[in-house]
């Protein structure tokens, strides 16, 4: 059976001029994917006026709760004690957020009540993969 969980995560876009604006994002994991966390951005905070998610390793959060992190599209580092920056990179640019640190961990150990780490069936998650990859192929 899988099981989804959601929270509310408001962030903080910090523009070029280093202004805040927040930006409403929800945290979601499933345990149909246990080694991803996604974050979900409404369609009216996007240059392109999509809905946006960003979908990487639930061991990169934790690990970005503690200290920097972070290859490739996504990096994370606490910023003070109670501050967590996610940057997300794409051909179109960056976007630094800040979001609560108790917020994402919250978020983080919600996850570890559903798959706990170690726990992850990795074969199963392959195999769903490969199969929503090549399309039964």
């Amino acid at each position: 059976m899988d099981t989804t969980i959601e929270q509310p995560a408001p962030a903080r876009l910090i523009t070029a001029e280093n202004q805040e604006l927040p930006v409403p994002a929800t945290l979601r994991y499933s345990s149909a994917d246990p080694l991803a966390v996604c974050v979900d951005f409404p369609a009216e905070v996007s240059l392109d006026g999509h809905r946006v998610t960003w979908t990487f390793a639930r061991g990169l959060l934790e690990e970005g709760l503690a200290g920097p992190v972070g290859g490739g599209d996504v990096h994370l580092w606490p910023c003070g004690s109670g501050t967590t920056v996610v940057e997300f990179h794409s051909p179109y640019g960056l976007a630094l957020l800040q979001f609560d640190t108790p917020a994402l961990r919250s978020f983080l150990l919600r996850t570890y009540l559903v798959v706990g780490d170690g726990q992850e069936d990795l074969e199963e998650a392959v195999e769903r993969g490969l199969s929503a990859l090549f399309g039964g192929v």
